[in-house]
């Protein structure tokens, strides 16, 4: 019976690592897109449609602007089910988790606001607002982490 507690803990152990290191990555991809979709705002004054439009982008010359290397899926949920938080007409303007799980870290985080509050990591939303003038986020968004 000891031996079963024992890797009963180890387990648990294991399984928390393993979802600290999932949202490390999330808060990595997720600086990604919304870096991305900001550096795609700023250079044609207009949220992009799809997240497929982040990968190549024919800008003010031929050679295509690549935003992001690739389209990363949710390390939450291990799907590319992103929520998109809608922008100005039919664009989006930032992602979010599907996951409705509760998220381990509660504190420490850097540009993002809100974060701490999140009930579930749907709640960490990464919103790109434009430099110029800062879009209010869609009502019952909690967490924001803007780009610069």
């Amino acid at each position: 019976m000891l031996i079963g507690l024992m890797l009963a803990a180890a387990g648990q152990v294991a399984s928390t690592s393993a979802q600290r290191e999932r949202e490390t990555e999330l808060l990595f991809i997720g600086h990604q897109y919304r870096d991305a979709i900001a550096r795609f705002q700023q250079q044609t004054h207009r949220y992009p449609a799809t997240l497929a439009e982040l990968l190549a982008s024919e800008i003010g010359g031929p050679q295509p602007a690549h935003f992001l290397r690739r389209l990363y899926p949710d390390p939450m949920t291990r799907a590319a089910n992103w929520i998109l938080i809608p922008g100005p007409g039919e664009t989006i303007m930032g992602v979010a988790s599907a996951s409705t799980a509760e998220p381990l870290k509660k504190a420490g985080f850097d540009d993002d606001t809100g974060f701490e509050d999140a009930k579930t990591y749907s709640d960490w939303v990464f919103l790109a607002t434009s430099p110029r003038r800062r879009l209010q986020p869609p009502q019952g968004v909690h967490g924001i982490a803007t780009a610069r």
